[in-house]
């Protein structure tokens, strides 16, 4: 994250976000699919790390492979072909809002202070002394014999999917490919995001 100020002096916390230039690579038609659509390519691949499939779909399309492709709704199908090209101010526009989803970032296992906000079993007292960070009770004696679904337990934290909605476009660079969105965003440096027009 970074900050710019804005048209009134006012310091704006952003996420600098780079949207390369995506490629159609497949419309969805209502007589063909029953829906609406467009399937977007972004970030060229090597020929010999593509299968045959998808190389002959991407080449039906007339661009190279991509790394990643991603099919999108809201799109009128007869106003895009094959190949075309979307930009980041052709979809974006400044002052408007987006949600953004993506991956958060993978924390591995964790325990129940730092997963869930327990505060521990207490202090070092009465011979405890080696369960501070400890869950503590999870469950009944043999009425029911067994601990319910949905405790909160120890486990693999992070690396979740997650929406944040309603985030506002500050600034659009065209030029860099860069598009400044206030607030914080899901995921690491370099994760791969979409960007949603509300």
């Amino acid at each position: 994250m970074t900050s710019v100020f804005g048209p009134l002096g006012n310091h704006i916390p952003v996420t600098v976000v780079e949207v390369e230039p995506h490629v159609v690579t497949q419309i969805k038609t209502i007589e063909h699919d029953g829906y609406e659509g467009i399937q977007l390519g972004v970030y060229e691949k090597k020929n010999k790390n593509t299968t045959k499939a998808l190389y002959g779909h991407f080449k039906k399309a007339g661009t190279n492979p991509k790394r990643y492709i991603k099919e999108f709704d809201g799109f009128e199908a007869g106003s895009f072909n094959l190949g075309d090209e979307l930009r980041v101010e052709d979809v974006f526009t400044e002052g408007s809002y987006v949600d953004v989803v993506g991956y958060t970032k993978g924390r591995g296992f964790a325990g129940v202070v730092r997963r869930h906000g327990f505060s521990g079993v207490g202090g070092r007292t009465h011979g405890q002394h080696n369960r501070q960070r400890h869950p503590g009770s999870i469950g009944q004696a043999s009425d029911p014999s067994r601990v319910f679904k949905g405790v909160l337990m120890a486990g693999r934290m992070g690396n979740e999917r997650k929406k944040v909605k309603g985030l506002a476009v500050v600034q659009i660079m065209p030029e860099s490919n860069l598009i400044l969105i206030k607030g914080p965003i899901p995921g690491p440096k370099g994760q791969i995001v979409e960007i949603y027009n509300r």
